[in-house]
């Protein structure tokens, strides 16, 4: 019995075996239950630390008066400071009260600015300084953490900077001003097209041409206001170009849409014509991508692909087809034989950015011919050659050299209701009718805010303003030192 009992008595080794097991087993599991844990907790933190992280909003103002590619690539660069970009645009009132009358109303402004592609968000009725209470405003409703202007100095009538209070608070960043380009410069183009009727004479219609469209740096004759209007000289840069483009084609399914266009001073009618071409694709089938390209020659010919999901507002869109997708538009390399010595007022690669910042156009093809052939649409896939119903010449059908004949004889041409009552001529007459007030008539009355106003209220000293702008364009130059970036 005794020697039954010591079979069975467990032998000490065994049972350190197992110990060691169990320790061993124990002690695994606790090392990966802590590792475990312990990775939880880390990756958890890193999520905590990215929910923490707010995207930076930087927000820039401005008048955006006869907007162009300078304003553009300002917005670009401001973009670039941060993750949304919010604008502000200056209201009427403001901009009369400091600068004299815009040239677009505010409703025409916001068009503009809010199709500009690097946009996130856009304030109305901004003020035209930043005050205290205003800047408040940005940094407590806005969540604004920096705000951004030029490097040229914008002084207000008492000759105080405009961005003091964001200076002194920390909160201003500086982008660089685009050479080459300003409101005034266009208006100063334009007055040169004026001055061209009494002096026509001594310049000839290819010289004219080229003054205007080539943005030479052509002064008017002293006279009237004491100074000339100097028209700037841009120099585009292949850069420049790959900064406003989209680089990315057209979808394998996308339907293309084609457009034509001089595109000249780019206005709230060609944005608002593109953005209905943009919802009508958008609606009918969202199974296309979007894409949105333009082109230009040297008549400038702008394709814009457009890919949209959206609802198609059938009342506008009723000519078009359901899966078009792609929209292009053209200006004509005679385009200052048939609209006058003049135009156009900005030049090829001006025109090119203008577009390209649009947010409806995805692309620009530089050199597109003026007449439309079967050639060029097969070679680009178009599916629909749509017009406007508002343009400069809408008597193209009456032509024999009708530029549309090979779409109209596919039965791939479409007339489109134009949403604007706007066209290049429309800002031109805008300025040119009052042009005495920008040759230095010592007042203007500006009839278009005197409604229910004594005239005495409604008298611009615009010989003043135009003198001290020019004197602060001097002063800039003269002092310009060169600022890095782009």
């Amino acid at each position: 019995m005794g020697s039954g009992d010591s079979d069975i008595a467990p032998h000490p080794e065994k049972i350190k075996i197992v110990a060691t097991c169990l320790v061993v087993a124990v002690g695994v599991s606790l090392l990966g239950i802590y590792l475990k844990s312990g990775a939880e907790w880390r990756f958890n933190w890193s999520l905590a630390l990215k929910k923490k992280k707010k995207p930076v909003r930087v927000y820039m103002d401005g008048c955006f008066d006869m907007m162009h590619y300078g304003h553009c690539n300002a917005l670009r660069q401001a973009r670039a400071l941060g993750d949304q970009l919010v604008v502000g645009v200056v209201s009427d009132a403001e901009i009369i009260a400091n600068k004299g009358p815009p040239v677009t109303p505010l409703h025409e402004r916001m068009i503009m600015v809010n199709a500009v592609k690097w946009v996130d968000e856009v304030i109305s009725d901004a003020p035209y300084a930043i005050t205290e209470d205003f800047m408040k405003k940005l940094f407590d409703e806005y969540n604004i953490d920096y705000i951004i202007h030029g490097d040229d100095p914008c002084v207000l009538p008492d000759g105080t900077d405009a961005y003091a209070l964001a200076k002194k608070a920390g909160r201003y960043k500086q982008i660089k001003r685009t050479e080459g380009v300003s409101s005034t410069d266009i208006v100063g183009r334009m007055l040169l097209c004026t001055r061209e009727r009494s002096i026509s004479d001594s310049h000839n219609h290819s010289s004219l041409q080229r003054q205007f469209s080539h943005g030479h740096r052509q002064k008017l004759e002293e006279g009237g206001s004491g100074s000339g209007t100097r028209v700037s000289h841009f120099l585009p840069t292949s850069r420049r170009i790959v900064q406003f483009s989209n680089g990315k084609g057209p979808g394998v399914d996308a339907r293309i849409v084609y457009i034509d266009g001089a595109f000249d001073l780019f206005h709230a009618g060609h944005v608002e014509l593109a953005k209905v071409i943009g919802l009508c694709l958008h609606q009918k089938n969202n199974r296309y991508l979007s894409f949105r390209f333009s082109g230009l020659l040297e008549r400038l010919e702008i394709f814009f692909l457009l890919e949209y999901t959206m609802t198609r507002p059938s009342a506008i869109c009723k000519n078009l087809p359901n899966e078009v997708h792609f929209l292009a538009c053209r200006h004509v390399h005679g385009t200052s034989a048939k609209r006058g010595t003049h135009r156009p007022i900005m030049n090829l690669h001006e025109r090119s950015l203008s577009v390209l910042a649009c947010q409806y156009v995805d692309e620009v093809i530089i050199g597109a011919p003026w007449e439309i052939s079967r050639d060029m649409i097969t070679t680009f896939n178009i599916s629909t050659v749509v017009h406007g119903t508002v343009a400069e010449n809408n008597e193209f059908q009456k032509e024999l050299d009708n530029p549309y004949a090979v779409p109209i004889s596919m039965g791939i041409f479409k007339v489109l209701d134009s949403p604007l009552d706007i066209t290049t001529t429309t800002i031109i007459r805008r300025i040119v009718s009052n042009h005495e007030a920008y040759q230095g008539l010592d007042t203007y009355l500006v009839h278009t805010y005197c409604s229910g106003s004594s005239s005495q209220k409604c008298i611009f000293c615009m010989q003043k303003r135009n003198q001290k702008k020019a004197e602060s364009e001097r002063r800039y130059y003269e002092d310009k030192t060169h600022v890095p970036g782009d």
